[in-house]
């Protein structure tokens, strides 16, 4: 994978995108976990967290994962919920001080150098998170090495494209209009463990047991076709980027693609509800 690519370039461009995009997240943070409730309920099961514990959430987002993992370790656990761009951690900071958690540190952190020592925390989640680094077999590694004996990391990553419409079909339209191109085999993203066997295969080799993967089929939902396409172009750092280059003409004609893309997801009163399935999957140290 390293020679398809420039690793350095790769996490300088991901992590600008990602400061980009943390406004979007932010505002549309209360529908997204709505819509992934069931995938953030199977991971804090599979963590099998008890009060007391030290949980580390990495690529934490908005991080509500860790702050509902950070209710579970109650009491006298904590809960430290990080990200690579600030911009996601003072969210999660903001977050964290609007519900009261007194047990929860926010802070920058690299996955693929978790600045932590070893065999200092109980659990590490990761949600949509390993799949996207430049070296995920590094932030496991890292992550195995910070986890205690016995500990557990539980993580999601996304499934085939074809089992994703919600992701796959507008990033389908922009590279058909050649407004992007189509990620390079092997490159990081949103599918890059959607190949069978890839997140046992990288448990399996960073030193995990007891591996066990799932999947959990979600639904994401929008009140019309324009707040699915809003919701797009503000959570994607790459989307927005490409958008703002376009003339209006451009613009109006990617926007009745990428409707027609999506037509079938409309119902009735024209809200939108768009099939998505995520793997998920958790180990012992």
């Amino acid at each position: 994978m390293m020679s398809a690519m420039d690793p350095e370039a790769y996490r300088a461009d991901s992590r600008e995108r990602w400061e980009a995009a943390a406004a979007g997240w932010g505002a549309h943070r209360e529908e997204m976990q709505r819509d992934t409730m069931e995938v953030s309920r199977w991971m804090l099961d599979a963590a099998r967290l008890q009060p007391g514990h030290t949980v580390l959430e990495l690529a934490a987002g908005t991080g509500d994962l860790g702050l509902m993992a950070a209710e579970l370790v109650t009491p006298g656990g904590r809960a430290i919920v990080t990200d690579g761009a600030e911009a996601m951690v003072e969210l999660a900071r903001a977050r964290a001080e609007e519900v009261g958690a007194a047990n929860v540190e926010v802070r920058a952190m690299e996955a693929e150098w978790i600045d932590l020592p070893a065999a200092s925390v109980d659990a590490v989640l990761s949600r949509w998170g390993y799949m996207l680094l430049a070296d995920p077999e590094a932030a496991l590694r890292e992550t195995r090495r910070v986890l205690r004996p016995g500990g557990r990391v539980a993580l999601a990553a996304w499934d085939a494209g074809e089992r994703n419409p919600w992701l796959t079909r507008i990033g389908g339209v922009m590279v058909e209009r050649g407004a992007m191109e189509s990620d390079p085999p092997g490159t990081p993203g949103p599918l890059a463990f959607s190949v069978p066997g890839r997140i046992e295969e990288l448990l399996d080799v960073t030193g995990f047991d007891d591996v066990e993967v799932d999947a959990v089929d979600l639904e994401f939902r929008a009140p019309s076709l324009d707040a699915w396409w809003d919701h797009a172009v503000a959570t994607s750092g790459r989307i927005a980027r490409i958008v703002q280059g376009l003339s209006p003409a451009e613009h109006y004609a990617l926007r009745d693609a990428v409707d027609a893309a999506y037509a079938e997801f409309v119902r009735p009163d024209g809200s939108v509800a768009v099939p998505g399935r995520t793997l998920v999957a958790a180990a012992s140290a």
